[in-house]
């Protein structure tokens, strides 16, 4: 069995937990600490929110700013479109950006936002094939 742990760069675990806390994300205590955060996507997938100091131990160079350049685009699929749309307007309400508008393909629906510190979040529904 793999897992995946995405590790993001935070200015304030604690501001990160409350904002991710309001999307419905819970945490592993076990790999949370007062400056790490382990949120729990799945069974096997988490993201590691680490306080900036914390993600150097991790890294050589510097941290890229999110707020002007971006590192990464994390994708989560949805369970549906009006969890998207909800899931957005939760993270606007409470302290995130716009990123992108919500794309209507069809077979797809997507959106995004930026979480308080400028990482972007993308959404995914896909519906079932015909």
């Amino acid at each position: 069995m793999r897992m995946i742990f995405v590790n993001l760069p935070v200015k304030d675990v604690a501001r990160s937990k409350a904002f991710f806390t309001a999307l419905g994300f819970n945490f592993n205590p076990e790999y949370s600490d007062d400056r790490t955060l382990c949120m729990i996507i799945e069974k096997n997938i988490f993201v590691m929110l680490l306080q900036e100091e914390r993600f150097r131990d991790f890294i050589n160079g510097d941290i890229a700013d999110a707020m002007r350049t971006k590192e990464v685009l994390t994708c989560v699929s949805a369970s549906s479109r009006e969890e998207i749309d909800q899931m957005i307007a939760t993270a606007l309400a409470n302290g995130g950006a716009e990123w992108k508008p919500v794309q209507d393909h069809g077979f797809m629906y997507a959106g995004s936002f930026q979480d308080p510190d400028g990482h972007v979040w993308e959404l995914v529904h896909m519906s079932a094939p015909a």
